[in-house]
């Protein structure tokens, strides 16, 4: 609970007996100021809020990075937030979110349409850490499910035949991307393509052969998720977006977020197969059932890319060619009718940057509206895969500081939480100056989230890099925004760009 003495801040006590750092007199641990400690030290999740000492932040190489990357077709443009000290310290729009001669909202070629700082984007993976962990870790606060009971303890179908590998995958497995699980389900023949099979895409997940054995390596899975919806759906009966639009976004004021199932939608539009279009000459709609969306988001929504699905047979899919714009990229939630527990949820860098706040001011045991205790928020965001040890923070940070980063920073040396990335092969956009203990996730559309508890920070970029066929991989723009927003902010010593 808030206030009170955490896992967390055993582990911060030990850490500091190891670099000498001071206590005060109250208990609490006494931080080095992030302007102070060195780069690539340890700093755990701050029980108190570091007092900045740096001088006013200068942003403008985060915009040269964004504008370079934009000029060099890596990507048609981008919204960056930076919160600092429970502040707002940074946030513009760069670029633009539909480029000129695109279809517009009719369907015809239309201008290009600026990027603007209120843009929705496809958060793809986002949903993963936002959405269904949150979710998952509400019913384990509420004794509903246990991390390490077997998946078929709560879907028997996982496991029909009796496997004995499969009957030892556990929550824990799905939550650390540890359970053997291949990346994502076959999409190989049209299913969900005519129309919406969520049904489809849950069997498919459940009767998926592991890829390897459970609680060995680290593999980023989409099907690990799949299930989590799945198991949330079973346990509390409702649909993932109502539930999560209920016990997750709304309580936290993200009124720009929320998956977007067509067959929920309220307003002008057209459905073409699992994909859903603006009717610009549909009748506009008054009143809407509260369970259902306004399509008046749709003008608001940054496209990703072409619908390609059934490329060899494009006549098994009614919406092929079409640009997706309020339609859930990822192929297999778009199969599932735009509500998954991997992908689909939609928002804004301002609601991205309430929801990031909201973490660390549980984490920090101050005032905060975030729907999970605080000893809950300190399990999902350290590492909790199978045989996690608390050292391994410690020798990751020394491993770091040893020479040129390596992600992880130890080989085969995964750390991962529950639903988000703290060290692996993806935790590039951490940068070079946040620390491992930091944490943060990404999305395939082109969206990243970052935070750092140590220095009270969180780095957002949203993008539709995918729009642009053949574009370079963001993955370095990632990592330099983090990179140049910590040095702005004079974070562990970094000089200023």
């Amino acid at each position: 609970m808030p206030g009170h003495p955490s896992v967390r801040n055993v582990l911060v006590l030990a850490t500091i007996l190891l670099t000498l750092v001071a206590a005060s007199s109250t208990g609490r641990v006494v931080h080095t100021s992030p302007s102070e400690a060195p780069p690539a030290s340890m700093t755990p999740h701050a029980s108190l809020v570091p007092e900045s000492t740096s001088p006013a932040a200068d942003f403008t190489t985060i915009s040269k990075l964004v504008n370079d990357a934009i000029a060099a077709r890596g990507l048609p443009g981008a919204v960056v937030m930076v919160g600092h000290g429970g502040k707002v310290v940074f946030h513009q729009a760069y670029g633009s979110r539909k480029l000129a001669g695109e279809p517009g909202l009719d369907g015809a070629p239309a201008p290009a349409e600026p990027m603007t700082e209120d843009t929705i984007f496809d958060l793809a993976s986002l949903t993963k850490c936002l959405a269904t962990a949150v979710a998952v870790m509400q019913l384990y606060e509420q004794g509903k499910v246990a991390f390490d009971d077997p998946v078929q303890k709560y879907l028997p179908d996982f496991n029909t035949a009796n496997d004995p590998l499969r009957a030892k995958v556990t929550i824990r497995m799905l939550l650390t991307n540890t359970s053997g699980e291949g990346i994502d389900v076959s999409l190989r023949d049209p299913w969900g393509l005519a129309g919406p099979d969520k049904a489809e895409g849950i069997h498919r997940a459940l009767t998926t052969p592991l890829q390897s054995a459970p609680a060995g390596e680290f593999r980023y899975s989409d099907i690990n998720y799949l299930l989590l919806g799945a198991l949330l759906e079973k346990i509390t009966g409702e649909d993932e977006d109502d539930y999560v639009q209920h016990h997750v976004f709304g309580p936290l004021g993200m009124h720009d977020t929320r998956y977007l199932p067509p067959a929920k939608a309220c307003g002008p539009h057209i459905i073409r197969g699992a994909a859903i279009a603006w009717a610009p000459n549909g009748e506009p709609t008054t009143e809407c059932p509260e369970w259902t969306w306004r399509t008046t988001l749709l003008p608001r929504i940054a496209p990703t890319a072409r619908d390609e699905e059934s490329r060899d047979d494009p006549s098994k899919n009614p919406d092929y060619y079409a640009l997706l714009r309020g339609t859930v990229h990822d192929p297999t939630a778009r199969r599932m009718g735009g509500v998954a527990g991997n992908a689909g949820v939609f928002s804004t860098a301002h609601d991205v940057g309430v929801y990031a706040q909201a973490l660390l001011d549980r984490l920090a045991g101050r005032p905060s509206d975030f729907p999970l205790q605080q000893d809950t928020v300190e399990l999902m965001t350290t590492p909790q895969q199978p045989g996690h040890d608390p050292r391994q923070l410690e020798a990751a940070n020394r491993a770091a500081r040893s020479g040129t980063p390596n992600y992880p920073a130890i080989k085969g040396q995964n750390l991962f939480g529950f639903g988000w990335d703290i060290d692996t092969g993806y935790s590039r956009p951490r940068g070079r100056v946040f620390p491992i203990g930091s944490f943060g996730n990404t999305g395939f559309t082109g969206t990243t989230l970052w935070m750092d508890p140590g220095s009270d920070t969180y780095v957002i970029l949203l993008s539709n890099s995918i729009h642009l066929r053949g574009s370079p991989p963001i993955s370095n723009l990632r990592g330099d925004v983090a990179t140049a927003a910590a040095r702005a902010l004079h974070l562990y010593g970094a000089a200023p760009p």
